[in-house]
């Protein structure tokens, strides 16, 4: 297994099993034995794109020691950026200039969400705080019940959070009062996170650990629909965990969500119809470009898939059990980050290698974020960085 897993039980017990910080655990292979799922070599290849890093900039402790996901988000010419020891600041996403920065003295382990001019994160110990944009000053904190493991989301009249214990909890935009909670069925044993709500004409849609995907009405809570993924099947815990745990995309009228040991589906926003579905196994999250749909398997396979359902377009195999972030398209590239924090480009067209770069010694475990040809890379160090990705004369 390549990811920490988390066992809660009745007694609110939770054990941390990181079972991906090493390729091999002692005594679970004898010395002459080769684990198969070790990180393979990278090959070398020769780069066609040319990869400028513009600036650099530090914030905090980055991920912390939590295996979060905090994540960075652009609003016009900004960037927004939280660290786990809880300082939150404003940098112009073309200079590198910090624009401000706070210490909001909690440890955050979900952010950042955005809408209009305020800042939404989540605390690790259930607190759901609201910022002005404009400077990162407190609006209005609220408690919930759970640890906010993925940006908070707003639409000017409620504010939704997905918490660790299988909840989606909704709150009032304007003063923090909560306004519903629904409360999902969590399995024994389940992946460490969770995936970030997608709220849009006032309508909620959360994947769950249970391996399900619902849209529930903003202002009610009342389901809308519901798809499951993938089905628990299996004689022991592990080969029942089938979270839906990264990040989803949502591409005019479908949704595209991808469970651990489940499926890849489109699902039809309307109705809650599923349009088609591929086997794969990730936790890394979705994204979509190129009329493609792309995933990272948790065996290192990144796949893309016709958004039209005719199947897969490419895949590539060569990062082989690298623990690869979400594929985020940039330009007509595609890049995936990996444990040991390189960024490898690959072409839209055919997924064959065109470039790679070491961003962060420590690994990059957030979703990158592009802008043209512009990616931004949040190391888990607190290491912000931004490259241009052109290709060579």
């Amino acid at each position: 297994m390549n990811i920490p897993y988390v066992l809660r039980n009745i007694g609110a017990l939770a054990l941390v099993l990181t079972l991906g910080a090493c390729s091999t655990i002692s005594g679970w292979f004898d010395a002459d034995d080769e684990d198969p799922t070790a990180p393979v070599d990278l090959i070398d290849f020769d780069q066609t794109v040319a990869i400028k890093k513009l600036w650099s900039v530090g914030i905090g402790d980055g991920q912390g020691e939590g295996y979060y996901k905090i994540q960075p988000a652009i609003a016009g010419e900004i960037i927004f950026i939280a660290s786990a020891e809880g300082e939150v600041a404003a940098v112009n996403r073309h200079s590198g200039k910090v624009q401000w920065k706070v210490d909001l003295e909690v440890s955050l382990s979900g952010g950042v969400g955005v809408f209009e001019n305020v800042l939404l994160v989540g605390s690790s110990d259930g607190l759901v705080l609201q910022l002005d944009a404009s400077d990162g000053s407190l609006i209005w904190s609220s408690r919930l019940r759970g640890e906010v493991l993925a940006a908070p989301q707003a639409n000017g009249k409620v504010v939704v959070a997905q918490t660790y214990d299988g909840k989606i909890q909704a709150l009032d935009f304007a003063s923090g009062d909560i306004l519903w909670v629904f409360d999902s069925n969590v399995p024994v044993l389940t992946v460490r996170g969770t995936s970030t709500p997608i709220l849009s004409s006032n309508v909620v849609y959360a994947g769950f650990a249970n391996g399900r995907v619902l849209a529930l009405d903003a202002n009610t809570g009342a389901i809308v629909w519901e798809v499951r993924v993938a089905i628990s099947q299996g004689r022991s815990e592990i080969e029942r965990i089938v979270d839906v745990d990264g990040s989803m995309a949502l591409a005019g009228s479908e949704l595209y969500a991808a469970s651990y040991q489940g499926r890849i589906v489109a699902i039809d926003i309307a109705s809650g119809r599923k349009l088609w579905q591929h086997n794969v196994s990730s936790f890394a999250g979705v994204s979509q470009g190129f009329g493609n749909v792309y995933v990272t398997d948790e065996d290192g396979t990144v796949t893309a898939y016709l958004r039209t359902g005719q199947g897969e377009r490419w895949s590539q195999t060569a990062l082989g059990y690298r623990e690869l972030s979400r594929p985020t398209p940039v330009s007509s590239y595609l890049a995936v980050a990996d444990f040991e924090g390189y960024v490898h480009l690959l072409s839209q067209v055919d997924g064959e290698f065109v470039g790679r770069i070491k961003a962060d010694g420590d690994g990059a475990r957030a979703d990158m974020l592009s802008d043209g040809n512009l990616l931004y890379v949040y190391g888990n160090s607190g290491k912000l960085i931004a490259y241009r990705i052109t290709a060579k004369d």
